[in-house]
């Protein structure tokens, strides 16, 4: 190791595994160092950013040997985007990797070993897979150290983009995004030249929350090729607001749901405030063997449409539903899953902690004609309880899909007093759902486990958990 009073360097480092958040991992002596953009078996210089007695953290120099597991990236804004941070890497290591994850939490943090193992399912399209993006406004564009220093400095640097990873006051100029269908780069880069050329389309300092443009949220339907898109404001100027909404219906007809939100709170958040509609429909569908979902501005949707198809044939295919039984869908959302299998069950009984996607999943219910469900709202850890269980009748299936932070508690227990026959835990985090499912294990048995890739070329990975309740003596 050299040293300078700017900077420590290892040299000639062997990339040897990848670790948590996509960063690439070394070992040097009894030194791990993690480290972002690297792939196993490169040998590298690494910069040391941050030294604890255990571990550290540092950016790449230079590269000597190239792993034979690297691949060119495909987009200009790879490794200053947070989006997509493996391109770099064989989508079949990224597949290895995320596989290896999910086992690992069960070993690690459940102490579990299921009793099967199924392959991770492989996204179809690995580009263009994303069904909605936001995008921020920003006054002072992110450059580079080499960008600086060249005229661009100096000229257009307004920014239209994402926020730089841990910088809520930073945002990356975005020319071509390969993560939703090109109409979205077309119409992103349409607003902003529009916003350029005419007055009073301010962008906002973001530590000072000035200017009237905030952000713009696109959404598309992979199965109607509808188009939302959402113009969110600072505040209102209905001439200013007026005339960027009309040019921009007359210039993409491929808009089938054109609205617009004023936003004046400190977070860019929009699930409080007033959406509004400007021009044709106040939501998208989304179409799954027949089911037609209504997706609203505010709406949960699985992010990667085609990949959540697969997602939810694999947890009705692990649960095995039969027609007479009572089905409790936790988190249900919109009622996705629920009426995805309502057909194959008696009854579904979904439940949701936000009020308007509980809205959302009686609508879709209506809207499909099936009568065998029943949504209700209200905070998982309160309203699941015995005396819920005796109005809506014991399950003999509960199917669970909850945020990342995982379950609380109490839920685990009253899904151990409800004691369904099957669980199938749906996560899109590894590590609580191990935590969760060893709490279940008291009274289950870890019968399958199948991990999904909803995100290609990041570190994200779904998991579907199948636990069968064990035999009594």
């Amino acid at each position: 190791m050299s040293k300078t009073k700017q900077e420590r360097v290892l040299e000639k480092i062997t990339v040897s595994g990848v670790a948590a958040e996509g960063k690439a991992l070394a070992k040097v002596n009894d030194l791990v160092v993690f480290v972002p953009f690297a792939a196993p078996g490169d040998v590298v210089d690494i910069r040391l950013t941050k030294k604890k007695r255990q571990y550290a953290e540092g950016v790449v120099l230079s590269c000597h040997h190239r792993s034979p597991l690297r691949v060119e990236s495909f987009c200009s804004h790879f490794g200053l985007c947070g989006g997509c941070k493996w391109q770099h890497l064989l989508y079949s290591e990224q597949l290895k990797y995320k596989q290896q994850e999910v086992e690992d939490h069960l070993q690690r943090i459940g102490k579990l070993t299921p009793v099967e193992i199924l392959p991770i399912l492989a996204a179809p399209r690995t580009q263009f897979y994303r069904n909605k993006l936001e995008f921020t406004f920003a006054r002072s564009k992110w450059l580079t150290e080499e960008q600086l220093h060249t005229p661009e400095a100096n000229r257009d640097n307004q920014a239209l983009g994402f926020h730089i990873p841990g910088r809520f006051d930073k945002v990356l100029d975005i020319e071509t995004c390969y993560l939703q269908t090109d109409l979205s780069n077309r119409i992103r880069r349409h607003i902003k030249d529009y916003c350029l050329q005419h007055e009073g389309y301010d962008f906002p300092n973001l530590r000072h929350r000035d200017g009237f443009m905030r952000t713009l949220l696109i959404r598309t339907s992979e199965t109607t090729g509808e188009v939302m898109v959402i113009a969110v404001f600072f505040y209102d100027d209905p001439p200013k607001r007026e005339a960027l909404l009309r040019n921009l219906n007359e210039n993409f007809p491929e808009i089938t749901a054109l609205l617009y939100c004023i936003n004046d709170k400190c977070n860019d958040t929009i699930t409080d405030c007033t959406v509004c509609l400007f021009h044709g429909n106040d939501h998208i569908t989304e179409v799954m063997e027949g089911l037609r979902f209504r997706i609203g501005p505010k709406s949960f949707y699985q992010t990667n449409s085609a990949q959540a198809y697969e997602l939810y044939k694999e947890v009705r295919r692990l649960a095995r539903p039969q027609k007479h039984e009572v089905v409790y869908d936790l988190y249900t959302g919109i009622g996705t899953i629920a009426l995805f299998i309502a057909r194959d069950v008696g009854k579904v009984v979904g439940v949701e902690y936000v009020a308007e996607a509980v809205e959302d999943a009686r609508g879709n219910a209506s809207r499909n004609e099936i009568d065998n469900t029943c949504f209700l709202a209200g905070d998982m850890k309160d309203v699941l309880n015995e005396a819920f269980v005796r109005r809506h009748g014991r399950p003999d299936l509960i199917i669970t899909d909850p945020p990342r932070s995982g379950m609380h508690a109490g839920v685990i227990e009253a899904i151990l007093a409800a004691a369904p026959e099957r669980i199938v835990y749906v996560s899109c985090n590894a590590a609580t759902q191990a935590r969760d499912l060893a709490l279940l294990a008291k009274d289950y048995t870890l019968q399958t486990v199948r991990p999904v890739d909803m995100f290609p070329h990041t570190h994200h990975v779904e998991n579907i958990a199948l636990l069968v309740k064990h035999e009594r003596v």
